[in-house]
This record gives structure tokens, C-alpha cells and sequence, in this order.
């Protein structure tokens, strides 16, 4: 029936459209709209399928709204429940909980009334405590500074009444208590004026024994002003008094060297300096716990502010008293117009015509020298020395001086926040803008860096001048050397002296300053002076080139050559020496023995922030310039060793040893020759073709040409020339191998590669394995040659890499070549 209520009058539509939303079908057509019976039909069709598919869905709703309904009356019902309930509730807090709620509260304001009245009475009682400790001090200063003329008493009631609070002292109620017929005025004016009385008389008393010398009253008067509230007072008038003692014990040990020798020798300045800071540092030691103790914690500081004052001027007059008696500024003029005449034609273009510029001990460069006196006599470098020297040991102390004052200047809270075990200082206001500070630049830092940079530099150029040989070197291995390795000039050792020296004068100063100065220009001199030097000398002076095309270079070039190379290395080795041992903080090795004493670790020296970071850094550096610069240069001239005296040797001596050699003779044959060799024993060996004459002509070729080289060069510069021979006489002798291409049987390949491994062995004796690596594709051509068929199929297969393992230095097309080079037997 549900199908004719959906179809039936105007509103079928809107029943067809509650069908498609409850069922979620397709919309049904128009019945309206129907122009034939088929079409009715369908839609009627439509209309029942729908109808079957909504009519089980309403069905289900219906028999669900049943416990819909049982849930809905029990919500009711639990409703009605709650509502009682909450009427009990109510009943409850109001008929029973309202009388205790406001008992509580009656309660609880009695209480807080109570409390307040207890807190005013204990204020009153404060305040009337106060107000008698007032009067009793009152009392008490006055009575004291009355007959009796008791100092401390009367001091240490004006400490107890400093304790009480200002409103206290000001109010009227003790204004109105505490004074007396005897006291009339108000507390506060009273306790004032006997604060000032008490003050002037303190410091004249004070004066008065300082002038006396009476130490302890000095102390007993110094000790009263913290009690009377004059704390800066007392620490002024002490600084004054201790600047006193301090301006008097300079002046004595700058006039102790009047009308003497004192002054012009020996280290009298620098004492004088020393001492000023010792007797300052004794001061601050020994009375900075009476200070901290009376004063406070800190209040030291203010006591050393007035001394590095008074350090300012009387430092400043050692400083400046020095330089008039060094003639600081003179030597510095001098310097500056020092015009290094040896170093700077050393470089100057050798003329045409001339056969090369005179060796540096030779007769010419003894009168050049000779003409230069005027040139030295200008500047002493023994007195420049001795100022330097002094420099030295003043900044030292000066350094010490500040990283005392550093930390007596420390606050409390950053020692117990500093690491112990690398605690960080940084220099007190007090020292960075002082007036010293700025001398000790001026007069000590900067001369300091400009008179070493000369010292330096012309202790290389006087190395230079006086250099000499090794005396009676020879290349004949028969002969003896006269001294032992390694082989250097006598500039290598006085200039890497006085590299050891500068540097070791210069980190004993402790200063950043001086260290950054003079590392750089070390660095620099080195590079230029000594460095280039020795390459000069290696282009012009002894460049081994061979007399006639095709031969070897004089002996004398090629040891005057080989010597410069070592000292190349040499000086290499030193430096990284001298900068290790000052690097390595684990260790403190002892210095040359020079006024600066042994050496000490860098974070020693260096203590203020990261100062020790940055002088390592700087060292390295150094080491790192210089050996970058020698690298190179060693590089270039065991190349020219090599090429003017080694690779002229090495086809010679390979041809020699494998002359007359045939690798195509049977078994047969061999052993005639063989026969023959062991009933003649007169014949010349390198006739024959004995199993080992290829290693023997070669070794002793080889040892001729090697040996002299090997015993006057460096080990480390041996192992370069060595390396570069090798890769050279690889390729020679690879060219040599392919060669006998169809040249040699089965047997001949066996004793070529006998004779190639002898060869080998020769050349790395002694020597690092690493050099057979040059020799690999030798090595792998005679391998492929006496390879069975199955190992050679292997290697076929097998590519880059056969079952071995073995890494393949010869291409496929190589080891093709190489596996044809033997001939087949017929």
C-alpha cells in the first residue's frame, strides 16, 4: 500500500524524495510525465523495489524505539533520585554546617588580631631595645672620650651603634629618650661629631707614628677606622703611607749605582725594576689579610690602586733612566740605518763574464768584510745583546708583577667559579690604563721587537759571512770522512743557535705582544735570508753542471750541492725541534744557557685568557712556513741531483749488466757454458753468462753510483733521491724487458725474472718496502711470462684481478704483449 501512498496526487514527488533520502536510491521518474503504458510500467517497477528495500529499514526503527523508550524512563527516574538528593544536601549545610563555618571564622579572626597585636608589641620591644643600645653607645662614646681617652672603646661603640637602623637613630622617640643633661644633643649629631673627632685624631696619631716609624701604633690607629665608619679614609691614608716606603726603597736602589761602574754593566735596571715590584707584591702579601680582615673581603684593592700609582711613577723613572744610560733611542737609529750590505749584494745578480760569486770564507769575501768595519763598528751587536737581554728580564718581571696583581685583583665569585684545573686570569683594570702599562710598551715592548728583528737578522748575515764547509768530503767510497753525519755548513748551526736563543728570550718576556712581534719576523728572515741564501748558493755557486755534454759534474760542485740540500734538511729538523720542545706543554726541557733560565710551559707563560692558545698557534705556524719553503726548494734540487748526476748513470749502468746476456739458450747450452766456466777459473767473469753475473755487474755499478751520494746526504733527503731514482730506473728498466720480445725461451724467462728480482732487491736494500711498489710492472711482465696455461686462463677470466689477488699494474693489452713475448719450443 506503501507504493500507492508514493503515487497518488500532487504528492507523489515529494514522496519520491523522502524515498530517495531514506534509502539513498536513485530518484524515480515522473509518472506525471509518462507518455506510454512502458514507461508507467517501469516507474511503477522502480517504485516497488524501492518500497521493498525501506520497508524492513522503518521496520527495524520501530522495534528499536521500544528500548529507546525503557532508557528514556530510567533517566527519568534517576533524575527524580538525584533530585532528592539534592535536597538533602541543601537541608544539610544549612541546618548543620552554617554554625561551624561561622564558628571557624570568629576563630580565625580572633587569631590574626592576635598575631597582629603580638608583631606590634615585638616591634615596640625592638625599638625600645634599639633605642637603649643607642643610648648605651652614646653614653659609652662620649664617657670614652672623655678622661680616659679610651680610642678602641669609644670606637667600638660607634661600630655598635652603626648597626642600628638609620630611622631608629633619626626618630623622634630616641630623640626624645636618649639624650641627657651630660649628652643633650640628638643621637645622630652626637654620634657624628665624635665620628669626625675621631677621625682627625686618628690620623694625626697615624701620621704622627708613621713619621716616627712606630709600626704598631701604625697598625692599632689603621684598624680603628673601619669601627668608626671611615673605612676609605683609613685606606687612603694607608695607601699614602705604604707608597711612602715604597717611593723611598726605589729611590735607595736607583741611587745605590751612583757615581759607579753599577749602572752601565750587568742587569742593575733590571734589579731595580725587580725589586720595586718584590717590595711592592711583599706589601700587598703580607698586609692584605689585616686589610680583608678589618676592612672586608676586597677592600685590598683599593690599597693597590694607590700602589700601581705610585709603581707608575717610580717605574716610570727606572724605565726612562735606563733608556738615557742604554741609549735606547740611539741603538734604535743605528738599526733602522743598517743597510745589511752582505745580505742585500749576496743577492744582487752575478755579473756577466764572472765565473761565480767567491765563497762565503773565501779570501774576497774576507776583505769585503774587512771594508765593511765602519758598517759594524755603528752598531755593537755584543751591547745590543745586553739590552735586549735586560728587556728580557724586565718584561719577565713585569709579567709576574701583573699576573700577582691578577690575582690578588680577582673577585671571589670567579675563584670559585674558575676551573682549577686551567683557570683563566685577565688583567685588572688597574694595570691595562695605568701609566706603566703604557711605558712598558713604549719603551720596553716595541724597542724590544725592532732590536731583535736586527739582532736576528744580522746574526744570519754574520753566519753567513763566516760560513763554512765540512773540511775534506770526498765521493770516493774508499776514502774516509773526516767528521761524522750529518754533512752541513757552519751557518745551519749558528743561525738555528740564535733562532733558539731569540725564541727562548722572547717567551720567557710572558708578553703577547713581544711574541706576536717576533715570531712573524723569524719566519720572515728565515724565509728570505737563509732560505734564500742557500738557494742562491745553490744556483750560482754550486750548480752541478757538467763540464763537457754528456759528462758528470766536478766533485767539488756536486758535494758543495749535496751539503746545501742537508743543510736544508737539517735546518728543517731544528726548527721543528726548537718549536715541539715549546709546544709540548708535557714537558719542560732546559734552554741554552742564556740569562732567561730554563724554558717552562706555555700556559705557565701565558696565563692571561687564551694567550697560550695563541702563541702555540703562532709557533706552528713557524714551523709550518719554514718547512713548506724547504720542502719545495729540496724538492728542486734533488730533481737537478738527479737528473745532472743520477739519470746520466742509469742506462749505462743497466746496459753494462745485461751485456752479452742471451735468454734464448737451451739447457744444453747453459750447462756447456757452465762446464766451461768451472775449468777456467781465470776467465773474466763478466765474459760469461753465469746464473748470477747480472746482479753482480749491476750491484757493483749501482753501489759505484750510489754509495758516495747515499753517505753524504740526510736519510730523509736519501730516501727523496732514492724514490725519484727508482721510478726513473723502473721505466729503463721495463723498456729494457720488452725488448727481448721474442728474444727469450721458456728458460730465459725464468732466469729474467731471477735477474729482475736481483736487481730489485738491490736497489731497495736498506730502504723502505714501499719502494718495490715502482717496480710492480717489471715484477708482474716476468710473472705473466712463466705463468702456466691454467694461471694465465685464470687472469683472463678473471679481468683486473685473478684468484690471487694480485692488483694489475699492466693493462690487458700489456699482459697480452707480455704472455707473447716468450718464444714457443718446437
Amino acid at each position: 500500500m506503501a507504493t500507492n501512498g508514493l503515487t497518488n496526487g500532487h504528492g507523489s514527488r515529494n514522496g519520491s524524495q523522502q524515498v530517495d533520502e531514506v534509502g539513498g536510491q536513485p530518484t524515480a521518474p515522473d509518472i506525471f510525465k509518462a507518455s506510454s503504458v512502458a514507461e508507467i510500467q517501469a516507474t511503477l517497477a522502480q517504485l516497488n523495489d524501492q518500497d521493498a528495500s525501506v520497508t524492513p529499514r522503518l521496520d527495524t526503527l520501530i522495534a528499536s524505539q521500544k528500548d529507546l523508550s525503557r532508557e528514556l524512563g530510567r533517566l527519568d527516574l534517576l533524575r527524580a533520585h538525584l533530585g532528592s538528593q539534592a535536597v538533602t544536601t541543601r537541608t544539610i549545610s544549612n541546618g548543620m554546617l552554617s554554625n561551624a563555618a561561622s564558628t571557624a571564622n570568629r576563630i580565625s579572626s580572633a587569631v590574626k588580631k592576635l598575631d597582629l597585636e603580638q608583631s606590634r608589641v615585638k616591634a615596640t620591644l625592638d625599638v625600645v631595645e634599639q633605642v637603649a643600645e643607642l643610648k648605651a653607645c652614646v653614653l659609652g662614646v662620649t664617657g670614652s672620650m672623655g678622661a680616659p681617652q679610651d680610642w678602641e672603646t669609644a670606637a667600638s661603640y660607634l661600630n655598635r651603634a652603626s648597626k642600628i637602623p638609620k630611622e631608629i637613630v633619626n626618630g623622634q622617640f630616641a630623640e626624645e629618650i636618649v639624650p641627657t643633661a651630660e649628652v643633650p644633643d640628638p643621637p645622630s649629631v652626637t654620634l657624628n661629631n665624635a665620628s669626625e673627632s675621631l677621625c682627625g685624631l686618628f690620623l694625626r696619631e697615624f701620621e704622627k707614628a708613621a713619621k716616627e716609624g712606630d709600626g704598631a701604633k701604625v697598625t692599632r690607629f689603621f684598624k680603628l677606622f673601619p669601627l668608626i665608619g671611615r673605612s676609605d679614609v683609613g685606606l687612603d691614608v694607608y695607601g699614602r703611607y705604604v707608597c711612602q716606603g715604597v717611593a723611598s726603597r726605589a729611590r735607595t736602589n736607583l741611587n745605590a749605582g751612583t757615581g759607579g761602574n753599577q749602572r752601565k754593566e750587568g742587569f742593575f735596571y733590571a734589579n731595580a725594576l725587580t725589586k720595586l715590584f718584590e717590595h711592592i707584591a711583599q706589601i700587598i702579601d703580607g698586609h692584605g689579610g689585616l686589610v680583608e680582615r678589618h676592612y672586608g673581603v676586597g677592600r685590598m684593592v683599593r690599597v693597590i690602586e694607590r700602589l700601581q700609582s705610585e709603581a707608575d711613577v717610580q717605574g716610570g723613572i727606572i724605565l726612562e733612566t735606563w733608556g738615557d744610560e742604554r741609549n735606547v733611542d740611539r741603538k734604535l737609529t743605528d738599526i733602522k740605518s743598517y743597510a745589511f750590505s752582505f745580505l742585500v749584494q749576496s743577492f744582487l745578480p752575478v755579473p756577466k763574464g764572472s765565473t761565480g760569486t767567491p765563497r762565503a770564507n773565501s779570501p774576497a769575501s774576507r776583505d769585503v768584510a774587512a771594508g765593511r768595519n765602519s758598517e759594524d763598528e755603528g752598531v755593537d751587536m755584543k751591547e745590543v745583546d745586553g739590552i735586549l737581554s735586560e728587556t728580557a728580564v724586565m718584561l719577565g718581571r713585569w709579567s709576574l708583577y701583573s699576573r700577582f696583581l691578577a690575582t690578588k685583583c680577582r673577585s671571589p665569585q670567579s675563584d670559585d667559579d674558575a676551573d682549577d684545573d686551567s683557570p683563566l686570569l685577565s688583567l685588572p683594570p688597574l694595570l691595562t690604563t695605568s701609566n706603566l702599562s703604557k711605558k712598558i710598551s713604549d719603551r720596553l715592548i716595541d724597542p724590544f721587537n725592532a732590536m731583535t728583528t736586527f739582532f736576528f737578522r744580522r746574526s744570519v748575515e754574520k753566519s753567513f759571512q763566516l760560513d763554512e764547509p765540512p773540511p775534506d768530503l770526498s765521493l770516493n767510497p774508499t776514502k774516509p770522512l773526516p767528521s761524522n753525519p750529518p754533512y752541513i755548513t757552519s751557518a745551519v748551526d749558528d743561525v738555528m743557535y740564535i733562532v733558539n736563543k731569540v725564541l727562548q728570550r722572547s717567551l720567557a718576556t710572558s708578553q703577547r705582544a713581544v711574541v706576536s712581534g717576533v715570531v712573524p719576523t723569524i719566519a720572515r728572515v728565515l724565509g728570505s735570508d737563509f732560505i734564500g741564501m742557500i738557494q742562491r748558493k745553490l744556483r750560482d755557486e754550486s750548480y752541478p753542471k757538467p763540464v763537457i755534454q754528456g759528462g758528470l759534474p766536478p766533485e767539488d760542485k756536486i758535494i758543495a750541492f749535496l751539503v746545501l740540500i742537508n743543510n736544508l734538511d737539517i735546518a728543517t729538523d731544528y726548527i721543528k725541534r726548537i718549536v715541539s720542545t715549546r709546544v709540548d706543554t708535557s714537558t719542560t726541557t732546559a734552554s741554552l744557557d742564556t740569562e732567561e733560565g730554563p724554558s717552562a710551559p706555555l700556559t705557565d707563560l701565558f696565563p692571561f685568557d687564551h694567550d697560550s692558545i695563541f702563541i702555540s698557534t703562532t709557533l706552528k705556524s713557524l714551523e709550518t712556513t719554514f718547512e713548506t719553503k724547504t720542502s719545495e726548494l729540496i724538492t728542486d734540487a734533488l730533481a737537478v741531483a738527479f737528473n745532472n748526476i743520477v739519470r746520466p748513470r742509469l742506462r749505462p749502468i743497466l746496459s753494462d749488466a745485461f751485456r752479452d746476456i742471451d735468454y734464448n739458450l737451451t739447457s744444453t747450452e747453459l750447462a756447456t757454458i757452465a762446464q766451461e766456466v768451472s775449468e777456467q777459473d781465470n776467465i773474466d767473469p763478466t765474459l760469461t753468462a753465469t746464473d748470477d753475473i747480472v746482479k753482480r755487474r749491476f750491484e757493483y755499478s749501482w753501489e759505484t753510483l750510489t754509495k758516495p751520494l747515499k753517505r753524504l746526504l740526510t736519510s730523509r733527503n736519501w730516501e727523496r733521491l732514492l724514490t725519484s731514482t727508482c721510478n726513473s730506473l723502473s721505466k729503463t728498466l721495463e723498456k729494457r724487458i720488452w725488448g727481448f720480445h721474442e728474444r727469450i725461451n721458456e728458460i730465459g724467462a725464468v732466469r729474467l725474472e731471477r735477474d729482475i728480482a736481483g736487481i730489485i732487491g738491490i736497489v731497495v736494500r736498506g730502504a723502505k718496502y714501499g719502494l718495490r711498489d715502482s717496480f710492480l710492472k717489471c715484477s708482474q711482465i716476468c710473472l705473466i711470462m712463466n705463468m702456466e696455461e691454467e694461471e694465465w686462463d685464470e687472469v683472463v677470466k678473471g679481468g683486473g684481478e685473478d684468484d690471487g689477488g694480485v692488483v694489475w699494474r699492466l693493462d690487458f693489452d700489456e699482459r697480452s704483449r707480455a704472455r707473447g713475448m716468450v718464444l714457443e719450443e718446437d
